[in-house]
């Protein structure tokens, strides 16, 4: 059998790396450019917080059906559907002042987002063999480091060149063409009969399909704990102290916005250095090592940033936090694509992001709400020392020697039982 090629093996994963990165890109030019648009419209902060409701929210509306419609569709064809619709979404946001014009759209463009990331999960398992998975992870890590330094000094620059309203219209033209560069990857499911669409998204399929990702949760109680407390460390957590995040910098460390802004900068080259190292040293270091010791980075990253009381020290916190964390969700992305069958792969990263969504609004409104009657440094403080526990128990559980397992590259993909 003649052996393949480096370029042949990796002339897809290439494809798909480059059209990930033009959207990851296009995504924070949009959400720059959105910010500033609802800003200038109402004036008022409130109204620009609302925008960061709406997407734990969509995700609330969309996630407990959308994995039924996931595992039974084409993958492929979801994707590019998906990414025209939400560039034609886009490209409508402008055309209207109206404020509940704007949010419903969003709110659409964020249900069409959550959709997205469960069925492109899927197809990169299935278009990625697992011995190339780490490396993928590692590079798809190092895209979206990328794009959170040069996505922003891209809107930057647009607004010099037009308006917000001109680079909103960048990010639906980078999500049309994210969805053309989809059409050139392989079809995977062109010989799988997907079912018709009565057989879709009914009541009857949706509890069948919640029944059967709980009893995959009831066999594999492991792979469920590692999910969980990942998305509550990494995910929820993180969410919930980030919320306090520039509210901490002006009033506790009394920075100046163009402070604050460094400080963001530092976080951002923390996550490239981290990202660009771990696509050197992705082949050397083991998949339980990258979670477990890389959590235990990002929490003691956290707590100097929490305990901090000047620039220096927040600043060193925020580095090694965001460096850390290139090697735990390249990591865990790994873990999660070995460990979850692919033929319910929809459904489980749509229930796991449901839970997530209900996790993410409580937390936040909790913090929120004891910044505002105790003070935001305590509440920041115990936010994450609370983190930082649960993120002791996520490294205990990946670094025991007796689930090494979990971790070792696959000889066959899990069946569901």
């Amino acid at each position: 059998m003649k052996r393949k090629t480096w370029m042949e093996n990796w002339k897809y994963p290439i494809i798909l790396l480059f059209g990930i990165g033009i959207s990851n890109v296009g995504a924070w030019i949009y959400f720059i450019a959105l910010n500033l648009i609802v800003l200038d419209i109402t004036q008022s902060a409130l109204a620009v917080s609302a925008l960061y409701i709406l997407r734990p929210l969509a995700t609330l509306f969309t996630n407990f059906w959308s994995g039924s419609v996931i595992d039974r569709m084409n993958k492929r064809r979801m994707m590019v559907f998906l990414d025209v619709f939400r560039a034609v979404l886009i490209f409508l946001l402008p055309l209207s002042t109206s404020l509940w014009y704007i949010y419903s759209l969003v709110f659409v463009i964020n249900m069409a987002g959550s959709l997205f990331g469960p069925t492109s999960t899927t197809y990169i398992t299935k278009l990625i063999p697992p011995e190339q998975r780490q490396r993928f992870n590692s590079l798809n890590s190092l895209i979206g480091s990328g794009a959170f330094m040069i996505g922003p000094a891209v809107a930057g620059l647009l607004f010099l060149l037009g308006t917000p309203t001109f680079a909103i219209d960048i990010n639906a033209a980078a999500l049309f063409l994210s969805g053309v560069i989809t059409m050139f990857m392989p079809n995977l499911e062109k010989d799988t009969v997907t079912e018709p669409s009565e057989n879709r998204g009914t009541w009857a399929i949706i509890r069948q399909d919640w029944h059967t990702v709980i009893q995959f949760y009831r066999r594999h109680v492991y792979i469920v704990v590692i999910c969980l407390l990942y998305s509550s460390v990494m995910v929820v957590m993180a969410s919930a102290v980030d919320s306090l995040e520039a509210s901490f910098a002006k009033v506790v460390l009394q920075l100046s916005e163009s402070d604050y802004g460094v400080l963001v900068s530092i976080a951002g080259a923390g996550i490239i250095v981290g990202a660009s190292v771990n696509t050197l040293v992705v082949k050397k270091i083991a998949t339980s090592y990258m979670i477990g010791f890389g959590t235990l980075g990002v929490c003691a990253g956290y707590l100097i940033y929490a305990s901090s009381a000047s620039f220096l020290a927040a600043a060193t916190g925020f580095f090694v936090l965001a460096f850390c964390l290139a090697f735990v969700n390249s990591g865990f992305s790994t873990f999660y694509q070995n460990n979850v069958p692919i033929e319910i792969m929809g459904r489980v990263g749509s229930v796991n992001g449901f839970i997530e969504a209900i996790l993410i609004m409580m937390s936040t409104f909790a913090v929120g709400v004891a910044a505002d009657l105790i003070s935001i440094q305590l509440v920041v403080l115990t936010g994450v020392i609370f983190m930082t526990l649960l993120g002791v128990l996520l490294s205990v559980c990946i670094l025991l020697p007796s689930k090494t397992r979990y971790f070792e590259v696959p000889t066959n993909e899990m069946k569901v039982d």
